[in-house]
Parts: C-alpha cells; structure tokens; sequence
C-alpha cells in the first residue's frame, strides 16, 4: 500500500466500526447521530484553529511521507478528518457505555477527580509555562475543569469512565501517529514526558476535546427531549 495513504486509513478504521455497529438493534446509535455533529462542527472548528496555530509555534509538524498531500492553512486533509473520526467513535463508545452500564460508576468520585485535574493543570502551567503545547493544554484543562465544577452536569461520572474507556483505541491510534510518525512533536513545546512514543500533554487535550464534544452531544439531545415535551 502507498504509505501515503497511512493517514487517511487511520481515519478510516477509527470511526469503520463505530458507523457499521451504529446500527445494532439495542444503542441504535444512528438515531443520535443528528445530536452529534453540531458539536463535532462548533468543537472540530475550535480545535483546528488550535491545530494551525501548533503548526505556526512549531510544536508539531506532519509527515509528508504519511498524507495525500492536500493542505488547508498548513493542515492536512486528514488532520481535519481527524477532528470528526475520533469525537465521534468516542461518543459512540459513550453511548455504548450509557447503555450498558446502568450504574454511573464514577458519579461519587467525579468532583475530586476534576478538582485534581485543575491542581495537576496549576502545578504544569507554573513549572512549564514557556512551552506552548503544555501551556495551552493545560490552560484549556483548568478552564474546563473549574467549568466542570461550577455546572456539575448530571452526566460528568459516566463522561470520565467512556474517557477511561476511551484511553484504549487513544493509544493505538496516538501511538500509530507518534510511532512512525505522522505526527512530529517538537519536545522544546512540551514537557518531554511521553507514554510509550504518546506526549503526556495529549492525553488531556484529548480529554477537554471529548469533553465539549459530549457536552454538546448532551445539549443537543437534551434541548430536543425539552422541545418534545
């Protein structure tokens, strides 16, 4: 297979199966699809912008050897795909989890969760504040975590285990990306701390991405069980 392709099957295989088990009788995945994509849109669109600026201040790059070669603002088409892939099979794999698991396993420790999250996000953003990836991940960890604790969504308990859960099909899609790589980091902008071939800042990043994305989710759906009633 021409390498350059890598990339775009990578998307590909993340989001293959959520579309094709999105039809099982039981989740019915499909009827919520609708729900989804205004946040995939109003979150994919924050974080691209995100994402270009990255590719400005150098803190990564893309393997030319690994894309198809079409660009928009410095990203490549598959790094755009990206921001629609993942939040996607994500939520799926919430939804999954709603299903599934009656209980809300982490209801009772999802506020000294959270509160942990922004010491862990004050303690970085003091040690590493010169470092533009650490800075700004961990900026959008504490935004979002002191968010977190000021709304207390009913369901942040069942969004900490699909991101728990989550963390699986992250490292094998991150370290694909990181591992051969698509993805080149600059470790003069992060910590230099990685999980196998994975920056540490990625997996929060990831977190507050998946996140909004489920916020929204629930937004959507929630305001139109509203209109319903």
């Amino acid at each position: 297979m021409n390498s350059h392709y890598t990339y775009l099957l990578i998307n590909f295989l993340t989001v293959f199966f959520p579309v094709v088990l999105s039809f099982d009788k039981r989740v019915q995945f499909y009827k919520s699809w609708k729900y989804i994509f205004p946040g995939l849109l109003l979150t994919g669109v924050s974080f691209l912008v995100w994402d270009y600026l990255f590719t400005i201040y150098d803190v990564w790059s893309f393997n030319p050897d690994y894309v198809i070669g079409v660009y928009f603002l410095n990203l490549p088409l598959e790094e755009i795909l990206f921001f629609i892939t993942v939040p996607f099979a994500c939520i799926f794999i919430y939804a999954c989890l709603n299903y599934y698991v009656k209980r809300d396993l982490l209801k009772n420790v999802s506020t000294p969760i959270v509160a942990m999250l922004a010491l862990l996000s004050l303690g970085l953003l003091v040690a590493y504040y010169d470092r533009v990836y650490t800075l700004i991940t961990f900026s959008l960890l504490l935004v979002t975590s002191i968010y977190i604790g000021w709304k207390r969504p009913a369901y942040i308990g069942r969004f900490l285990l699909a991101y728990i859960v989550s963390l699986l099909p992250f490292y094998i899609v991150n370290g694909v990306l990181t591992a051969l790589p698509v993805v080149i980091y600059n470790d003069a902008q992060n910590v230099g701390l990685r999980v196998g071939t994975v920056p540490f800042e990625d997996h929060f990043y990831s977190f507050v991405m998946l996140y909004f994305n489920i916020a929204f989710f629930e937004y959507f759906r929630q305001k139109k069980g509203a209109v319903r009633a």
